[in-house]
């Protein structure tokens, strides 16, 4: 750890801060939440922070334990609905009792905000834990895509109350945090994301993928990366494509990722190439590969895969908010559109298509921004923060008595 000038009003912390992260998606789960997560405690650990991971077991999970360099708590989780690869926790308050007044951390931090995560800011404030939090996803607007629009208010409604226990809500852009903000959110700090430009790299186009995605030499290979699902607004990315293909016949359609709308993709567009999910080099490649990538998701708190396409030097089309409000800058290294601009978005879709030049310098550009953004600073910064809230809320609190370690198994 850095070190620190220790005062009576910033006293210094243990040697090994120890730290008790709770969540219900980690890798190998695919999606961004759980890919930022393991970012963030790999960089702390390699920091010298004492992690300790709380997460629903998952089918892949062996009885080994602590081979990743940090302990894991692992609870009784269900599949979530209509994603059978993902698992929330079921409540474990008697189990993180006894876990933490066993074994007391320093700082609670919960980034996921179902279930296991109530039942972690419940027994973090009666231990007298400070608990911090993360806003990675917008559950809200998600009920209007799966037909329960009439659930949004009383969804917000519970996000507001479970971050407004912590002591800090973190979110990944200054956007969000004054949205937050101004629907009664009390204590909201943005921390950004980083990307890594190592793995995510124009150095990985294959031009054996492009043959076997059925391209031409010079055809236009256009993707999209992301859980194929009614929030991710593909009916757009499918829209702007068909527009694509009017100017441009030797244009293919690459959809990685796998979810709930699959089946129905296969059917209604046969020509597509549903690619499934990807990792790590494959998933480089792919994004390398390609030559226009389309994101007009408007649900998102943040958006990875913007980062990815960008470091990947791949031109990018999104709307205008979340990743792509912060990072690209309209015709200078990407292009981003107002929000639900459908008419917009597929004009502008189709300019890039047609315009290889264009794309290429885009593409490079976005390439040299991407470069800036590096995982590190971004989980310094994280580190810091984490810091602030254990020295407002924890070193002053005595040790509480181990109580209710009795309770049921979870």
């Amino acid at each position: 750890m850095r070190a620190l000038d220790c005062t009576t009003e910033a006293p210094c912390p243990p040697s090994r801060l120890r730290i008790a992260l709770v969540t219900e998606t980690f890798p190998p789960e695919v999606n961004g939440v759980a890919m930022t997560l393991e970012r963030m405690v790999d960089g702390l650990v390699e920091r010298g922070y004492d992690m300790q991971l709380v997460r629903p077991r998952q089918a892949s999970d062996s009885t080994a334990a602590g081979v990743r360099g940090f302990d894991e708590v692992l609870v009784r989780g269900l599949k979530l609905p209509r994603y059978d690869r993902l698992r929330f926790g079921l409540p474990a308050r008697s189990r993180l009792l006894r876990e933490w007044s066993r074994r007391r951390p320093d700082l609670v931090h919960v980034a996921t905000e179902g279930p296991l995560g109530w039942s972690a800011v419940t027994v973090a404030n009666t231990l007298r834990v400070p608990v911090t939090s993360d806003f990675h996803t917008n559950f809200d607007r998600y009920s209007a895509h799966y037909g329960i629009g009439w659930l949004r208010r009383p969804v917000a409604a519970y996000l507001r109350r479970f971050h407004n226990r912590s002591a800090t809500t973190y979110v990944p852009t200054a956007a969000l945090a004054r949205s937050l903000g101004d629907q009664g959110y009390a204590r909201v700090e943005a921390i950004g994301r980083g990307v890594d430009t190592a793995l995510f790299d124009p150095l990985r186009r294959s031009e054996a993928l492009r043959r076997d995605w059925g391209l031409a030499p010079d055809g236009l290979a256009v993707i999209s990366v992301g859980r194929l699902a009614p929030e991710k607004n593909l009916g757009l990315v499918l829209r702007a494509f068909a527009a694509i293909r009017e100017q441009r016949a030797d244009a293919r359609l690459i959809l990685v990722g796998d979810g709930p709308l699959r089946d129905t993709l296969a059917r209604t567009c046969p020509d597509a190439v549903l690619a499934g999910t990807r990792h790590r080099e494959d998933l480089a490649a792919h994004y390398a590969s390609s030559d226009l990538f389309l994101f007009p998701s408007q649900t998102e708190t943040f958006g990875n895969v913007t980062l990815e396409a960008m470091a990947s030097g791949v031109c990018t089309l999104a709307y205008g908010y979340a990743a792509a409000a912060e990072t690209i800058r309209d015709l200078d290294n990407g292009a981003v559109v107002r929000c639900g601009d459908e008419d917009g978005f597929i004009e502008r879709a189709i300019q890039l298509a047609v315009n290889d030049r264009l794309r290429a310098e885009l593409g490079e550009a976005a390439r040299r921004s991407a470069e800036g953004l590096s995982w590190g600073h971004v989980v310094d910064t994280f580190a810091d923060a984490l810091l602030r809230a254990w020295r407002r809320g924890g070193a002053a609190q005595p040790w509480p008595a181990a109580t209710g370690a009795g309770g049921r198994a979870d």
